[in-house]
């Protein structure tokens, strides 16, 4: 297949649904479609899913972005490679059959608490090589579990597979894995091999775990049932794609070392690339390993968007920003804009909560102090990840519902003293895109380069900037008072 007028199609799967993009070489969306999952179960700490509905919803996502591409002009033949992208710790149990043996145990699903303890405690040795933890929500502890209060389950197992796992086995009729969905399985990214704690001290057999390879390398072609039900080519490739979290990471623009992206959500998400492996005995951050070998050091805030959600409910948040721009910053209210008990990035403490170091003069101001807040916390944080060994932070790309608002991105600007980069489309599947891409472009760093689209970009006010690294210091001392600074 000629690499000229190539397009690539990326499949998120995410937790409200399916999502499916095909884009050109240029990151131009040709064609898009989505699909909601209807089939979520919660019960306490539980989260499941039916994987059968996914592959239902992904089929009929496909063929709506097909019709959608041919409406445009293009032929479903035209695309060349295609990824998927998932959610991160779901897990499914697959018997000799290649069907599902129950539902898919989802990636915050919290019930193997208890077994990630004795993981952690076993794998004393491994956590200390890798630098992380084991939490509940990681895929080895919940298969595990399963090992232990679902043997009949378990022993049935042929392979445990995560849920991009799984959607491509179905298009391609082969079982593997990447990187990056099975670091949570426990995959050694230093050896890349399972390790031996898995077997030895767990009893989970490794046969019953995927081949793993890189994102970006090649897992194989199109199923010939999959490529005539779809009128695909045949030599339609099938390229290892990675966690949602990390196809939204590579949807942002950063792509070499010094480079960061910061989403704000409900919370403050952070991921950079450093040539180094950062190592974090205090469980605030753990690495992702880039295809090209450098690391991708990222941790979550606990507080973010969600501030304003819980301070300033069903109001027009433009509103508020409009009126902002009318008074003088920074401000002397300092705050800590946490909406619950715990944090976890820039520190570790289960105990932190909202704090302000005065009574505020107005609403506004205190709206504005949550916007600085957050604002602080990001530096912070990339202080932390600096003082770890990252690379140093030279560019931030910046994605979320927080990057929005040009007041809040030109306050960010000011307080972290750096420009902030807003890219057009960082949605996961547009990630699975230029993964797809990566493999025509013989690497995902220039496919970044090339597919990524600046929308707009946010310059620090000099004079401004200077004073919010007086009102800086005065927050971390505010932290320091309450112990949250050693």
């Amino acid at each position: 297949m000629s690499k000229d007028n190539a397009l690539v199609l990326g499949i998120d799967c995410g937790t409200q649904g399916i999502r499916c993009l095909v884009s050109d070489l240029e990151g131009n969306i040709i064609a898009d479609a989505q699909e909601k999952i209807l089939s979520s179960n919660k019960f306490g700490d539980r989260f499941e899913q039916d994987p059968n509905e996914w592959w239902s919803k992904t089929q009929i996502c496909i063929q709506k972005t097909l019709f959608d591409l041919e409406k445009n002009g293009y032929s479903p033949s035209d695309i060349h490679c295609l990824s998927i992208d998932s959610t991160s710790g779901t897990i499914i149990p697959i018997g000799e059959n290649n069907h599902p043996l129950g539902p898919a145990i989802m990636y915050n699903d919290s019930r193997a608490k208890e077994d990630s303890i004795y993981i952690n405690h076993v794998a004393k040795d491994f956590t200390e090589k890798i630098g992380y933890q084991f939490g509940p929500s990681f895929a080895l502890c919940k298969v595990f579990w399963l090992k232990n209060h679902l043997p009949q389950i378990y022993d049935k197992t042929k392979v445990f597979l995560h849920a991009g796992d799984f959607l491509q086995m179905k298009l391609t009729d082969l079982i593997l894995s990447d990187i990056s969905n099975s670091l949570k399985m426990g995959f050694d990214l230093l050896e890349m091999k399972w390790p031996c704690f898995i077997q030895d001290q767990l009893g989970i057999d490794i046969q019953k775990l995927p081949s793993v390879i890189k994102t970006g390398e090649k897992s194989g072609v199109i199923s010939k049932s999959i490529a005539k039900k779809f009128h695909l080519s045949t030599s339609l490739n099938v390229i290892a794609g990675a966690t949602d979290g990390t196809a939204s990471f590579f949807a942002s623009g950063a792509r070499l070392p010094g480079d960061i992206s910061s989403t704000i959500g409900t919370t403050l998400v952070i991921r950079g690339i450093s040539e180094n492996l950062i190592k974090d005995i205090k469980g605030r951050i753990y690495c992702h390993l880039h295809p090209a070998g450098y690391w991708l050091p990222g941790g979550a805030s606990n507080t973010g968007g969600e501030c304003l959600q819980k301070f300033f409910p069903n109001e027009n948040l433009k509103e508020w920003d409009n009126q902002v721009l009318k008074m003088a910053v920074p401000t002397s209210l300092i705050l800590y804009p946490l909406t619950r008990k715990g944090e976890r990035l820039p520190f570790a403490s289960p105990e932190a909560e909202f704090f302000q170091n005065r009574k505020e003069s107005s609403r506004l101001e205190f709206y504005t102090a949550c916007l600085e807040g957050v604002g602080y916390i990001e530096k912070f944080s990339y202080q932390v990840l600096e003082k770890l060994g990252s690379s140093s932070i030279q560019r931030i790309y910046s994605s979320g519902s927080g990057s929005n608002s040009p007041i809040w991105c030109q306050i960010r600007s000011n307080i972290l003293s750096k420009p902030i980069f807003l890219p057009k489309t960082t949605e996961s599947a547009m990630g699975a895109c230029i993964i797809a891409a990566s493999h025509l472009f013989g690497g995902l760093s220039l496919a970044c380069e090339k597919m990524v689209k600046i929308n707009k970009i946010y310059e620090p006010i000099k004079s401004i900037s200077s004073q919010y690294q007086e009102k800086y210091h005065q927050f971390l001392d505010e932290c320091q008072k309450r112990g949250y600074v050693h």
